[in-house]
């Protein structure tokens, strides 16, 4: 009899439109963490927009550094991320935690970090910097002093002999707005640069030589989940690791964020809306 009302009412509420996800299977919380870089603040709004939009899951994502990210996955205090870049700028991290967590591979392929110039200064390497100093004011304008990227910057400073620089901390957006700046006075300026990032559809810019290689090649970003997650949450781990896009459909995201200033989770969900092949294959 009890089976027989809950059936009736169910039928009651979804006819009414009321609650529609109310009796479906109870679905947990999901909770994704991310660093506050352009390319991982897209693909964290857009597995956001994914989970709730079409799956009707709770979405929690949040900002933290990317120490404190691969190790929240490693103790099962969020469930994962998607901006892991590997095997490079990302592989100290990983080497730390590798039997505490589930590397489902590449969702980006491609990407690559290094020392980025404009277009206009006139020199192509690193090994050229040294002399060159004081027109770059003895400053490597760098992001968040955790960051993988930082780390090998720190590095090649070292191996490069660069001891009349400074390598300066800050964020992703203060790099960019001390690079627009220069720019605009076109002044030269050096900064710890990564592809995808919208700064490269901005402005002419370049990376670089890394005569040395410390910067490694080509490199991917990747989905990185808790263990377990496959077994308590099946559909969110199937999507995770089904989850993949290319350069070119993150810096559309970045370009509407960063250069056009719409909020990252409007972005993403009509980044959805107008891609709903891409989304089809993901949920397959």
């Amino acid at each position: 009899m009890k089976k027989l009302f809950a059936v009736v009412w169910a039928g009651v509420f979804l006819f009414a439109g009321i609650v529609p996800n109310a009796f479906a299977a109870d679905k947990k919380k999901v909770e994704l963490a991310y660093v506050e870089w352009s390319c991982a603040t897209a693909a964290a709004n857009v597995v956001k927009a994914v989970l709730e939009e079409k799956l009707g899951y709770e979405v929690e994502i949040t900002p933290v550094s990317a120490a404190a990210m691969w190790q929240a996955i490693a103790s099962g205090d969020v469930d994962g991320m998607t901006c892991a870049w590997l095997p490079v700028t990302h592989g100290h991290y990983l080497e730390k935690v590798k039997d505490k967590v589930e590397n489902l591979g590449p969702n980006t392929e491609g990407a690559g970090i290094g020392l980025v110039v404009p277009k206009y200064v006139t020199i192509d390497s690193i090994d050229q910097m040294n002399e060159h100093a004081d027109k770059f004011d003895g400053k490597i304008i760098g992001i968040d002093p955790g960051a993988g990227l930082m780390s090998k910057t720190e590095k090649v400073m070292k191996d490069y002999q660069l001891d009349k620089f400074k390598l300066m901390e800050g964020s992703g957006a203060t790099m960019t707005a001390e690079l627009g700046n220069r720019i605009k006075n076109k002044e030269w300026v050096v900064v710890t640069g990564w592809t995808p990032h919208w700064k490269f559809a901005r402005w002419d810019l370049k990376y670089l030589k890394d005569p040395k290689e410390i910067y490694g090649g080509a490199e991917y970003i990747g989905t990185i989940v808790r263990k377990g997650l496959d077994k308590e949450m099946p559909e969110v781990y199937k999507f995770l690791d089904n989850f993949q896009w290319t350069l070119a459909e993150i810096g559309q995201i970045q370009g509407w964020n960063n250069v056009k200033g719409v909020e990252p989770h409007e972005s993403a969900k009509w980044w959805i809306k107008v891609n709903p092949d891409k989304v089809d294959a993901w949920l397959k």
